[in-house]
């Protein structure tokens, strides 16, 4: 039953950006219910994974379930992006859908803020355990990486709404100039803080191998996935079809999390293993 519920657990963030790039935008009716039934599985699934760690009186167990808890939660809210879909390409949906598109966000700048606590409760665990500077790395980049995440998420979810709609109303059809400067800016913003967000991940992958808490080939498909995704995200302009594409879906503002949710459930595996062992 505990590999069935693991196995589901990692399913969850591929799935979700599956249905939501292959079905698009949904009517909030119809996706609601389905995710509020989902996230009283996924909660039911994360309880059960790491119920041993719940219940026992273990310091050691309680602060690494603590940190993956951290990690995990946020994807219960992410899901519901599957119904929401990818965000619009036209001004009209952007108007069409502004409150989706305002919550989207939200729930991302809050998602990144209790993975950046996570991830920093899980540096200071490191450190405790002698960890070498790798955790210091991984500590630095979620740091800056932060606040740049924040302002992006806000730049979407507030600046782009608010301006789409004014267009919207005003019937503008030529882009005015700060608007044209703003998005560049953030497209660099964009870039910058992803590729910090994927080299955080690799950087605490290089920490959790170090200390022998994840085996080193776990570890290595970490720090490969997390290293090309930072590529990827600071590429310039190819017109080569599966680069564009795979540029796009390694920025997608969920997607960066998408390895430290599954380091976590490992973290949440480990800490049910600890009085017999960290292997």
């Amino acid at each position: 039953r505990q590999a069935l519920i693991r196995f589901y657990l990692t399913l969850v963030p591929f799935l979700a950006a599956a249905i939501a790039l292959g079905l698009g935008h949904s009517k909030p009716q119809h996706y609601l219910p389905i995710w509020l039934v989902h996230t009283v599985m996924m909660a039911s699934a994360v309880w059960h994974l790491g119920k041993n760690c719940f219940k026992n009186t273990n310091p050691e167990q309680k602060q690494i379930g603590t940190i993956a808890l951290l990690v995990i939660i946020p994807w219960i809210g992410f899901t519901s992006f599957a119904g929401m879909g990818p965000p619009p390409t036209s001004i009209p949906e952007w108007v069409a859908t502004a409150t989706e598109q305002r919550l989207r966000y939200a729930l991302l700048i809050a998602g990144g803020i209790l993975i950046t606590i996570g991830f920093t409760l899980l540096a200071n665990k490191l450190r405790q355990n002698g960890e070498r500077p790798y955790w210091l790395l991984g500590l630095l980049g979620t740091a800056i990486a932060l606040p740049l995440f924040i302002a992006n998420m806000a730049y979407w979810g507030s600046f782009l709404v608010e301006s789409f709609t004014n267009f919207s109303a005003a019937s503008i059809a030529k882009r005015p100039d700060w608007y044209l400067a703003m998005r560049a800016l953030f497209t660099w913003i964009s870039g910058i803080e992803v590729a910090l967000f994927y080299l955080s991940t690799a950087a605490f992958a290089l920490a959790l191998q170090s200390v022998g808490w994840f085996k080193p080939r776990a570890c290595l498909l970490y720090k490969l996935f997390s290293l090309v995704g930072a590529l990827l995200s600071i590429l310039p302009s190819i017109s080569f079809e599966p680069i564009e594409v795979a540029t796009y879906l390694v920025s997608i503002p969920a997607f960066p999390f998408i390895l430290p949710y599954l380091m976590a459930l490992n973290l949440l595996n480990l800490s049910n293993r600890i009085p017999d062992t960290y292997q």
